[in-house]
């Protein structure tokens, strides 16, 4: 666990570095190719995101899948390594059509998250699962605390650092120092793995198959299709769906938001600013999931948190764009219960659905992967449902404005918080929620 601690966390620092820059890339490089209108030029930021999700919703049940046949460890090496070479040519990047090539192509190689959970699932005793998944969401969020800082403050190194950066090289790459240190970071996890992480699934407990990748690529829809007939798993699954459509719907818009000025009634953020905020959210991120998530397991049943830390996200995303210069105050308030949300909601829903599939006797890796296939599948959705509104409302005027886009992702965490009470718990959980 210390070492897959440690290969996670490294590679969510370099995930996470792209955070408070990637919109504004995004930006000039379409505005380079002539795309001055505010609403068309932002829509490619959400197409940019979508894209790297859409690869992970095509590959991830792939990987899943191929982890049940020849083990975890080689599927998430193979991750790292095509994390060090594409966010390389992401920063290299010189038009959008290089961009969007790139970012799916790491997509791709980072549907991995799935194996690192089956991974925890092969190892862990029941009474163990939702620690370790919360340690894992630690990892996560110590990535997403230092990643955006670092991202933040390496992007345009030629004017914000200066010295031997002060160059016309990084002048016409500003972004390209973050990506390279994303690389780095990406290949010492790679080594890490190589090197000390173990197999977790014995060659007598892989499944074997002699089906072509391009037969397991055609069968992405049937398995997701297979797990959604599964009683109970297949509402965890719907349920994890909408909470990222909401999550994602953030995602795409937030920084669209924080960078706008305030005369525009933003808040005029720049890269630093937003890596300040998003290290904010990593920080309680961390704190929830790798400090209180084991007490609150102990005292609260998994249901309640999941129901918890629903409602809590859902107010979080629906009151950012209440947020101005006069009162910077809300929005902590809203990334706040943005990220006491999520640490609650991530690792007890995973650490359900790992119990119901045991329950089941269904195989994990293939649960795991339709479940993060479904969840890139909102990530695709989510950003580009989210910038399609931002793009037709950014410049409207009563109750269709920037905030609709917000608002709307709202209502789908309530969606998300209604389903969770059709879900009945089996086994070992119906014991624990009996003992609470």
């Amino acid at each position: 666990m210390r070492i897959l601690f440690l290969v996670v966390l490294i590679d969510m620092l370099g995930l996470t570095l792209v955070i408070p820059f990637l919109t504004y890339f995004v930006q000039d490089l379409a505005t380079a190719e002539g795309i001055t209108d505010i609403g068309s030029r932002d829509l490619w930021v959400g197409v940019v995101i979508a894209v790297y999700s859409l690869a992970q919703f095509i590959f991830t049940p792939i990987l899943g899948s191929m982890s049940d046949r020849i083990g975890r460890r080689p599927i998430l090496m193979f991750g790292l390594l095509s994390n060090t070479v594409f966010f390389v040519v992401f920063g290299l990047s010189g038009s959008l059509a290089m961009a969007i090539i790139a970012r799916f192509l790491s997509g791709a190689g980072n549907g991995n998250i799935a194996v690192t959970r089956a991974y925890i699932g092969d190892i862990s005793e029941p009474e163990m699962v939702a620690r370790r998944m919360g340690m894992i969401g630690a990892a996560f969020g110590l990535g997403f605390m230092f990643g955006p800082f670092i991202g933040g403050v390496l992007s345009d190194p030629a004017s914000g650092i200066g010295g031997v950066f002060d160059t016309a090289f990084w002048a016409q790459y500003p972004y390209l120092l973050p990506c390279l240190f994303s690389s780095t970071m990406s290949l010492i996890a790679f080594f890490l793995a190589f090197t000390q992480l173990p197999e977790s699934l014995p060659p007598e407990s892989r499944t074997h198959s002699d089906a072509s990748p391009l037969a397991r690529l055609g069968g992405i829809v049937t398995s997701l299709a297979s797990v959604l007939r599964l009683p109970t798993i297949s509402t965890l699954v719907v349920i994890h769906f909408l909470f990222l459509l909401g999550f994602t719907m953030m995602h795409g818009t937030f920084i669209l938001f924080t960078s706008m000025s305030p005369e525009s009634d933003g808040l005029g953020w720049s890269e630093m600013d937003n890596g300040w905020i998003f290290a904010f959210i990593g920080l309680i991120g961390v704190i929830i999931q790798g400090v209180l998530i084991g007490p609150l397991t102990d005292r609260f049943n998994l249901h309640q948190l999941m129901l918890v830390g629903t409602l809590a996200s859902g107010l979080g995303v629906a009151s950012i764009p209440y947020a101005s210069t006069e009162a910077s105050w809300v929005i902590f308030g809203s990334c706040a219960g943005i990220a006491i949300g999520n640490g609650l909601f991530s690792p007890t829903q995973t650490s359900v659905l790992t119990f119901e599939s045991r329950a089941g006797g269904h195989e994990l890796g293939m649960v795991m992967g339709a479940q993060e296939g479904s969840g890139a599948l909102a990530r695709i959705i989510g950003p580009l449902f989210a910038a399609y509104l931002w793009s037709q409302t950014v410049q409207g005027s009563g109750l269709w404005t920037y905030h609709t886009c917000f608002r709307v992702a709202g209502i789908v965490f309530c969606l998300a918080l209604l389903l969770q009470f059709k879900v009945h718990l089996s086994g070992s959980l119906s014991t624990q929620a009996e003992g609470v």
